[in-house]
């Protein structure tokens, strides 16, 4: 599954700023893992709302949350 190693840059830099995200970020399972990966890679050509995604996840993961909620 992706390792931190295997991120883009910004994702890495946003895990690597916020170690409790980037901690639960790494216990998760790679399902879970690759779900937000899949989110945040959906908008290759939006880079604003990249950066929204990416901040997003920060906060869930802070906040502990597996994944995002639908909807």
């Amino acid at each position: 599954g992706p390792q931190r190693d295997d991120l883009a840059p910004d994702i890495m830099a946003a895990l690597e700023a916020s170690p409790e995200a980037g901690a639960f970020f790494d216990s998760l399972a790679q399902y879970y893992r690759k779900a937000y990966l899949r989110w945040i890679d959906a908008t290759k050509r939006r880079p604003d709302v990249r950066a929204e995604r990416i901040a997003e996840m920060v906060e869930l993961l802070e906040a502990g949350r597996k994944e995002r909620p639908s909807g």
